[in-house]
């Protein structure tokens, strides 16, 4: 069986790694007042970022044009049996829901969505992973059990400098915002049944980040083989000399670098940090 492998742009993968392992890509929109735009083809994560910060209002976000989709599918199924989809949380976009009403709008192809149940470079390693088998010949059922396999230990905490972004988004329960705010701490953040909540409310960035980096400590000190990405809002800089640090303390992960792009960072705001990882 020939199978595809696809994922939506708020994997943030990087065009090197969707060509590498022929990842398909389906791009979310970002809105502004006087366009939209569709992350990873219209606007960089660093355009954005600038745009937002020269706007007065908050952009908006929108999951991908249906019509797009089914353009896509319908030229996959010319040279494809069947294609797994990866997506970010079904718990804050609709893009999961999508793509299981698509499989009953195109003939000659199977449509296996995947809920990575979380988003960002977590939600990347699973389209990596699941590209790699299918170049290695594997079939669905087998690529669908290693994601089970995978999401038993894939993790990610992050931090926001604003609470406001998530609250307004409605990808935060105002209540929590409006503490965080006012006590001015920094805290940290999770997905946990599919949505965004706070894991632990600490008061500085700096101790937010150990914090981070101690939960992380727990299961790389055991020696396991494990893969981790600092994960950054406009902060590339921060983010490499975390990875740095990370990968001289533990030789057994490989760590790597990646960012919140416009959809995200739309909710998530500039400077907000974060850290994934699973056991490989």
């Amino acid at each position: 069986m020939n199978i595809a492998v696809m994922t939506d742009s708020t994997a943030y993968l990087t065009p090197e790694q969707r060509e590498a392992f022929d990842i398909y890509m389906i791009p979310l929109q970002v809105v502004f007042d006087d366009a939209t735009y569709e992350e990873e083809v219209d606007i960089t994560a660093s355009e954005f970022y600038e745009k937002v910060k020269q706007g007065k209002s908050l952009p908006k976000t929108s999951q991908p044009v249906v019509g797009k989709v089914i353009e896509l599918l319908e030229e996959l199924s010319k040279t494809y049996d069947a294609v797994i989809s990866v997506h970010l949380s079904s718990g804050i976009s609709g893009t999961y829901q999508s793509m299981i009403a698509a499989d009953d709008m195109v003939e000659g192809i199977d449509v296996h969505a995947y809920d990575s149940e979380l988003s960002c470079m977590a939600q990347g390693y699973y389209a990596l992973e699941a590209a790699r088998m299918a170049k290695e010949g594997a079939s669905v059922e087998q690529i669908l059990t290693r994601l089970d396999e995978m999401k038993e230990t894939m993790v990610a905490y992050f931090i926001v400098d604003d609470l406001s972004n998530l609250q307004r988004g409605g990808r935060l329960n105002g209540a929590q915002a409006l503490i965080g705010s006012l006590l001015q701490v920094k805290p940290v953040l999770h997905f946990e049944n599919k949505i965004i909540v706070p894991f632990e409310k600490i008061r500085t960035k700096k101790k937010a980040i150990s914090r981070i980096k101690a939960l992380f400590a727990e299961q790389a000190s055991s020696g396991a083989k494990m893969k981790a990405c600092f994960i950054h809002a406009n902060r590339p800089e921060e983010a490499d000399s975390l990875r740095q640090e990370l990968a001289a303390e533990y030789p057994n992960v490989e760590v790597d670098v990646s960012y919140f792009g416009p959809v995200i960072g739309t909710h998530l705001g500039e400077g907000a940090i974060g850290l994934a990882w699973y056991k490989v």
